[in-house]
């Protein structure tokens, strides 16, 4: 099973969750896909996600190391490498925050949500709960693909790359933050997501 986590203010209607959930439906695994509406809140983000996880892997007999692949952009990138630290699952990282608390510190505030006209607050406590779950460097980096753009405008692929070293890298000698290009990287990301891996 696949689980998208979205990025900063983003939704389960961003590009890269559209392209992908696409492709998996014309795959027929459209049961394989979820791609939930996270709350601004991290902790309340990771704990839907590990509800997903929880019920999932539970009814249908799963194991979160085998048959899980966390997909995550951008802070969601932070979130899957939370989970993927957590229960030993793959991880495919897309322009991944590496210090989430740090990095969003400067957007508390009001916003509104890239795919909508929704309000998205992000409150103080909310930069804490990150610091709290700040995950270290994968002790298993060989179960982490990384796609990191050198033509990200938020986040610096120096740190994504120094951090995931080790692992499986595609970096992009230009693009953008959203990987607006992704459409001919999807490829790649499915295949590692689709292919079992050991266990660890």
């Amino acid at each position: 099973m696949i689980l998208y986590l979205h990025g900063f203010r983003s939704s389960p209607d961003s590009f890269k969750a559209r392209l992908l959930a696409e492709e998996m439906q014309r795959r027929g695994m459209a049961h394989e896909w979820f791609c939930p509406q996270l709350p601004a809140s991290p902790a309340q983000a990771m704990a839907l996600a590990e509800d997903i996880i929880q019920r999932e892997t539970t009814v249908r007999g799963l194991s979160p190391a085998h048959d899980l692949v966390v997909i995550g952009s951008s802070l969601g990138g932070y979130y899957a490498a939370v989970l993927a630290g957590r229960h030993g699952c793959r991880s495919v990282l897309l322009n991944p925050a590496v210090h989430a608390a740090r990095d969003l510190a400067t957007q508390v505030g009001t916003h509104t949500q890239y795919h909508s006209d929704a309000p998205f607050h992000f409150l103080p406590e909310y930069v804490a709960e990150l610091a709290a779950m700040q995950p270290p460097p994968p002790s298993d980096p060989q179960r982490c693909f990384l796609l990191a753009s050198k033509g990200d405008e938020v986040l610096d692929w120096r740190e994504m790359t120094q951090w995931y070293e080790g692992g499986h890298t595609l970096l992009l000698e230009g693009s953008d933050h959203g990987i607006s290009d992704f459409a001919q990287y999807m490829p790649q990301v499915l295949e590692f997501a689709l292919t079992p891996g050991p266990t660890s």
